[in-house]
């Protein structure tokens, strides 16, 4: 029994003693890897609270890696994450910082991807397996992973966000909720669109021809 962990005794579906630390942070995991739009080959995970203090004991390290790696909270594999990590040439490093007035579950990704995008997001597993983003690159967001979520980033510019609700509009998409927020005025910007249904490719390329328009990202609800 030497060699045995959590995960051995619990098996694949609880992959923990607290779903908070092992299924919600695979599940933030998972989300910070969508929010990226691929794999990242290199991600700085600072752990915050009681992921800083008991979350080894807890496989909070392992779980928050394997979501970032694409697997589900009863992976079979979640045990093996850092090995498959380091077998597909990624780096992932682990720190502990006070992350201010947050969940003392909660965790901050800085990630990058293989053609070069990074991305920082900072999320709370707030208990039974949820998940909730507080902040997307420094932006306040609010995403659960509960419905199809539009995250696209953009110049603060008058008629950008009815460009974009038009759009929707018309393709008879309705948004359930949708939260704007800037740096500054006139400079960058980030929408954050939570959608009654998915929205498909012909206007996700529309979206992105529209001027002022940096990045879309559409990123399906969690499992």
């Amino acid at each position: 029994m030497s060699n045995s962990n959590v995960f051995d005794l619990l098996g694949p579906i609880m992959v923990g003693p607290s779903s908070s630390h092992t299924a919600g942070a695979v599940r933030l995991g998972g989300m910070a890897r969508k929010i990226l739009g691929e794999e990242p080959v290199r991600g700085i995970i600072v752990l915050h609270g009681s992921f800083a203090t008991t979350g080894k004991g807890h496989g909070t390290n392992l779980a928050l890696s394997a979501g970032l790696l694409g697997m589900d909270p009863d992976d079979e594999r979640i045990p093996q994450a850092l090995e498959i990590a380091k077998e597909r040439g990624l780096n992932f490093t682990f720190e502990t910082a006070d992350l201010g007035d947050i969940h003392p579950n909660s965790v901050k990704f800085d990630m990058l991807s293989r053609n070069g995008q990074h991305v920082q997001v900072l999320g709370s597993s707030i208990g039974g397996g949820s998940i909730v983003i507080k902040e997307i690159n420094g932006f306040q967001v609010e995403i659960r992973g509960d419905y199809p979520t539009l995250v696209i980033l953009h110049r603060d510019f008058s008629g950008v966000v009815a460009q974009v609700t038009l759009l929707l509009a018309t393709a008879q998409i309705n948004i359930a909720s949708m939260r704007v927020s800037r740096e500054k005025k006139g400079a960058q910007a980030l929408m954050i669109l939570e959608t009654d249904q998915k929205t498909d490719e012909a206007v996700l390329g529309l979206m992105r021809k529209l001027p002022k328009i940096y990045q879309v990202l559409a990123i399906e609800p969690l499992e």
